[in-house]
């Protein structure tokens, strides 16, 4: 049977029949080989259990197209990441609404409910060192009031110095830094201060920002990371957010149809909550239908390193 049937087939099958589909699995199989040489039936097994069960946990991914479902399948075999649950998950799977077209008769957006393998930082750490970017990453450390820190550069390079108090003099978080080996030898550092996770709170406060017609007001469902450590922000959230954004410098990297950088999206979450004088308007701009795209823990205690055949399982 043609490429077309099989398309054809998978916009009529619900996202719960996909993975088990005969022809999914042989797919799956034949991409996995083809580029990691082996290993394919094995990798299938683990990967369709731990995808259904995400799909039984999360109700708004059995709504989604057969299609988009197909394709967040397919790039775990071609990244090579698992979807092994835990609080440092390379990936998970998540629904996004995407816009497809207009309605021509009422001139509202249509739109289509999409599966998304959503690559977290860790997962992003992996595929960088996959892509020849970085060589290793340690743990981000948590830098407390009243520890050394001192963060700068020096003859072009960047210099981080870090003491911590012992004992420790304040549960007051001050800072969190990453430090990066770079594929040529070389060191790299991200930072993170305080002013910049309130920055994220406030772009994450518009986006869960709504009006109650009832109450007539607008109404704020905060995350409740940011103060879930007694008033301040959850470590681990504040350890993930300054992987997520150590990497705003770096070459992108090359994501398939079904899936998209956790870092990616909420950037794309920050632009669009930004006002725009011009609604919108572009010189020159035609109107045209939006392309339809479905792009949408293990123990880390050593730091991260990612050896060439970490695709097999989780780090």
């Amino acid at each position: 049977m043609s490429a077309l049937s099989l398309a054809q087939e998978l916009q009529q099958t619900k996202a719960t029949d996909v993975i088990r589909n005969e022809r999914v699995r042989n797919q799956f199989i034949s991409v996995f080989n083809s580029i990691w040489k082996e290993g394919g039936e094995q990798v299938y097994e683990r990967e369709a259990i731990y995808f259904n069960q995400q799909l039984r946990e999360k109700s708004g991914l059995r709504e989604c197209s057969g299609s988009s479902t197909f394709y967040a399948f397919i790039d775990l075999a071609v990244k090579g990441i698992t979807l092994a649950p835990g609080a440092q998950a390379l990936c998970y799977l998540h629904p996004r609404n995407l816009k497809v077209g207009v309605d021509p008769k009422t001139g509202y957006d249509i739109k289509e409910k999409v599966c998304c393998l959503t690559i977290s930082p860790y997962g992003e750490l992996l595929l960088r060192k996959v892509a020849g970017q970085i060589r290793h990453a340690d743990n981000p450390v948590i830098v407390y009031e009243g520890d050394t820190f001192q963060y700068g550069e020096h003859g072009g390079h960047k210099v981080l110095n870090y003491m911590s108090a012992f004992p420790r003099t304040s549960d007051k978080i001050v800072a969190c830094f990453l430090k990066i080996t770079r594929a040529d030898g070389s060191i790299d550092y991200s930072v993170m201060m305080e002013q910049d996770w309130m920055r994220l709170k406030d772009y994450s406060d518009k986006q869960n920002s709504y009006y109650d017609r009832s109450k007539g007001q607008w109404v704020t469902n905060s995350n409740s990371l940011y103060s879930a450590n007694s008033g301040q922000i959850d470590t681990g959230f504040l350890m993930a957010k300054c992987i997520k954004h150590a990497f705003k410098s770096y070459p992108k990297l090359k994501i398939g149809r079904g899936s998209a950088l956790e870092t990616e999206i909420i950037e794309q979450q920050q632009q669009s909550a930004e006002f725009d004088p011009y609604g919108g308007v572009v010189e020159g701009e035609q109107p045209q239908q939006q392309e339809k795209h479905f792009a949408p823990a293990p123990d880390m205690s050593a730091g991260v390193v990612i050896e060439d055949n970490d695709y097999d399982g989780t780090f």
